[in-house]
């Protein structure tokens, strides 16, 4: 009885599409621009073999601020699911 009552409140999960993909991406080339101009020491740890693709980071920095790109993504994904834009 509980387990039916749980399922009657979950919202309705967004399949994934392109459009879905491309927001993204979108949010995770953000990321990284907000963090190129926040992060102190951006090119601390191991080189990755073409920063200057990734904004000069390290391989820790890159790895940050695509973890922030992804909670970001998510959020905006969600939001615009729920507001029906997606």
């Amino acid at each position: 009885m509980f387990t039916l009552s749980l399922l009657a409140v979950l919202p309705r999960t967004l399949e994934w599409s392109p459009t879905v993909g491309l927001t993204m991406v979108i949010c995770n080339i953000l990321a990284i621009a907000f963090a190129k101009f926040t992060v102190k020491y951006p090119s601390v740890g191991p080189a990755l073999p073409s920063s200057n693709l990734f904004g000069g980071f390290g391989l820790g920095g890159l790895l940050g601020s695509t973890a922030f790109g992804h909670v970001l993504g998510a959020g905006v994904i969600l939001g615009l699911s729920n507001l029906g834009v997606l």
